[in-house]
């Protein structure tokens, strides 16, 4: 019963104080300390933290580190080489202010699905959609929900082949890869793409009626937070070709499904499982692709810019710098989750979510995936730490099910991305301050179509897989 009530207690706090500002690399380690002193088992705290929590946190770092590392280099290559830039403008050209909400969702989805970072693609939108929503005279406080529609939900969980890190986490888990349930994943995108989009044009012409405009703005500091606006000046010098900005990110995709499909079924692995003999194959293929994918990616797009890089080595150690930060949060929360799992009171919750529903382990994952993306404010965290725990029990009873783990890959993935931007979200609170709002001006907008349109899309999927099974 203690043990139960400390881990309630300490999830509670890690929410709190996350809100709050605080880094979750040190909160994680504090509650789940505190989580097994207020068990009553003092002794162990120490313990707890030096083999439990360190021990996974290590796994994490050695299953995914490459791919967060090369995917925040990615990223950083494609803002710094203009090819981002590039997309927006030629997106924006071709579809004019008046449809400048459709515009920032599509330039954000092209950016994300192809594998540049949220972060990075919030920073190099904002100011592009700032001055067309000015001059389509939309209020600004849709900004931040038309980034999120375009970043946050459709290209980072639904999207077939998307090399977002939520996409990868499941895999060594399921032994599936990113293209995972894809007509399914198109399905669930469609809703969140098309629904969200015409949410936000229903708020804008709800707006327009009331002669609600663009709104009055201090926009001196653009941005809103340290280091936007040399952002953005750095973008601004460098010019390239819509159609050579495309090329990385079609690699990045069409890379990974040549391997997924093609190159890697047709090879011989015996070899390697003599040399590994603890290696599993199978739980592995997808996170090589991604990784050979984004490899070669990278290597192009420097190659094509050369002579034309500002500072390439800048760049790269940027990109390199800006991996840390996400990856140690991350792993940091899947320690914290491996504390709580060895406690005796999860034993009680554990056991409560899996015979949430028995006879259809799809709905108790999805509950599972979303509320601890939600206490965590990470859907890479909330998905790590329920697969970390529950993982092994729930491609059980999956196979028991005779459901495909494809299928349990994507909605776990799919329902990661719910509840993950509740107000103490950290890419919540970062995007709001890129675009100088508050909560209170555009949280209402941004939660609908980042929370509730993709939990229906969740729904859908789950009614679609069990009356259907994957596809």
């Amino acid at each position: 019963m203690f043990s139960t009530l400390a881990i309630i207690i300490t999830l509670l706090l890690l929410m709190f104080f996350a809100y709050r500002g605080y880094s979750v690399l040190i909160l994680a380690p504090i509650m789940a300390a505190l989580a097994v002193l207020l068990s009553g088992d003092f002794l162990s705290s120490i313990p707890a933290y030096t083999d439990v929590f360190m021990g996974a946190l290590s796994g994490f770092l050695l299953k995914f580190f490459p791919i967060f590392l090369l995917g925040a280099l990615f990223g950083r290559l494609m803002a710094d080489s203009g090819a981002a830039t590039a997309i927006a403008n030629t997106v924006v050209e071709k579809l004019g202010a008046s449809k400048a909400i459709l515009a920032v969702i599509l330039v954000c989805g092209i950016l994300t699905y192809g594998g540049v970072s949220l972060f990075v693609v919030a920073f190099a939108i904002y100011p592009i959609a700032k001055d067309l929503f000015k001059a389509a005279d939309i209020p600004k406080h849709l900004i931040p929900a038309a980034i999120a529609l375009g970043s946050f939900t459709f290209t980072m969980t639904a999207l077939p082949g998307t090399p977002a890190i939520q996409n990868a986490i499941p895999i060594p888990y399921y032994n599936t890869n990113v293209f995972a349930a894809p007509i399914l994943g198109l399905i669930g995108g469609t809703i969140m793409f098309v629904c969200g989009w015409l949410w936000l044009q229903s708020r804008a012409r709800k707006a327009n009626a009331a002669g609600e405009g663009y709104g009055q703005h201090d926009e001196s500091d653009v941005g809103g937070v340290g280091g936007a606006t040399a952002e953005t000046d750095l973008l601004s010098t460098h010019h390239t070709s819509f159609t050579v900005a495309m090329i990385p990110l079609i690699m990045v995709i069409s890379l990974n499904a040549l391997l997924t499909y093609f190159i890697f079924p047709s090879m011989d692995f015996s070899g390697l499982q003599t040399q590994f003999p603890d290696l599993n194959i199978a739980g592995s293929l997808g996170l090589w692709s991604i990784i050979i994918s984004l490899v070669v990616a990278c290597i192009v797009l420097i190659v094509m810019r050369l002579g034309h890089w500002t500072n390439l080595q800048k760049t790269i150690n940027r990109g390199t710098y800006d991996s840390m930060l996400p990856i140690f949060n991350t792993a940091s929360e899947v320690g914290y989750g491996a504390v709580i799992a060895s406690l005796a009171g999860f034993l009680i919750i554990r056991d409560g979510i899996l015979n949430l529903t028995p006879d259809n382990p799809l709905i108790s994952e999805a509950v599972a995936m979303t509320t601890l993306a939600g206490i965590t404010g990470s859907s890479s965290g909330g998905l790590s730490i329920a697969l970390s725990t529950l993982g092994e029990d729930y491609l059980r009873m999956a196979v028991a099910a005779g459901i495909d783990p494809e299928l349990m890959h994507r909605v776990a993935v799919m329902a990661a991305g719910g509840l993950d931007t509740l107000p103490h979200s950290g890419a919540v609170i970062t995007l709001l301050a890129i675009c100088g709002l508050t909560h209170k001006q555009s949280y209402l907008n941004l939660a609908m179509v980042t929370i509730i349109i993709p939990l229906i899309a969740v729904v859908v999927v789950i009614t679609l897989g069990t009356m259907f099974g994957s596809f």
